[in-house]
């Protein structure tokens, strides 16, 4: 389990999770209980979008008195989200969040990844709480991923570390939003998916359905043979709504690539926070940064 100070004594406090479709602000306590919230469609608020986050902190804070907010947000992303250049908010290139955000919040503002953010999310109050060492995978328009290794999550050089969507799964592959091409998420994402066959990935057909099962398993079994974890968590609208069809053929994927001794027992499961898991991520970003 990680420890960024959450529990029974914990005050409650802001989060707010930032994605290329929705922006969800709440007021979360030290249980993990979603205590007040409310969003926008940022499709709404394209033009200004940091004056409508600004304006949806004060909707839920009610005016209250808060010392920082946790923020989780797509990337990638300098050190602390200092400069965020998320893949899918196009208005945002180098943008300084985290210093344009506390000056219109007048509070102190932590941010991480939002994948990141799930992870801690997924160690606390979700299904690795007994884990030490865990992958966090998010299957849904795009793909995101962590990383938990001895109890501590992966910063990496820049704060980067976990960026599983872009590990090359198709030698010469797909166009990615990366530059790259082949990445995992370029060939299994649902956006990825749509493309490939005109549909949305929830009508995708019964070989669509087992590849991206497939890819993501070979990933994650290669992932656990290198830095020895033997639970990989998965959530997101693809991989969830595919069902126990997906498991399954994650598992069977992953186990032909897993084969060290320490990697042969990796389980790929579905996550345990449901839907509220990017807003608990991104409260603990908010405790983990402000107990540092």
């Amino acid at each position: 389990m990680i420890d960024v100070g959450a529990g029974e004594s914990a005050a409650p406090c802001l989060a707010l999770d930032i994605g290329a479709t929705k922006v969800e602000c709440a007021v979360v306590d030290g249980h993990g209980s979603v205590l007040s919230r409310d969003r926008f469609n940022v499709r709404e608020c394209s033009n200004d979008l940091l004056g409508a986050i600004s304006a949806l902190v004060d909707r839920v804070s009610g005016g209250a008195p808060f010392d920082f907010i946790g923020v989780g947000c797509a990337g990638p992303m300098t050190r602390g989200g200092e400069s965020v250049s998320p893949l899918n908010i196009p208005q945002w290139r180098d943008f300084p969040l985290r210093s344009l955000l506390g000056q219109a919040l007048g509070m102190n503002v932590f941010v991480d990844g939002d994948a990141r953010s799930l992870a801690l999310a997924e160690g606390v109050f979700g299904a690795a709480v007994d884990d030490r060492s865990y992958a966090s995978l998010v299957v849904s328009t795009g793909i995101g991923g962590a990383l938990v290794i001895d109890g501590r999550l992966l910063d990496g050089e820049t704060g980067n570390a976990g960026h599983v969507g872009h590990l090359t799964v198709v030698p010469e592959g797909r166009w990615c939003s990366c530059g790259s091409h082949g990445c995992l998420e370029a060939e299994a994402s649902g956006w990825a998916i749509e493309d490939m066959t005109g549909k949305p990935a929830k009508d995708a057909d019964e070989a669509m359905r087992l590849r991206c099962a497939q890819l993501v398993g070979r990933a994650i079994g290669t992932l656990s043979s290198v830095l020895d974890f033997d639970r990989c968590y998965v959530a997101g609208s693809v991989a969830l709504g595919f069902g126990d069809q997906f498991f399954h053929d994650a598992n069977k994927a992953a186990r032909m690539v897993a084969t060290m001794s320490y990697s042969s027992t990796l389980e790929i499961r579905p996550s345990g926070l449901g839907g509220d898991g990017p807003i608990l991520g991104a409260s603990l970003v908010g405790r983990r940064g402000s107990s540092a």
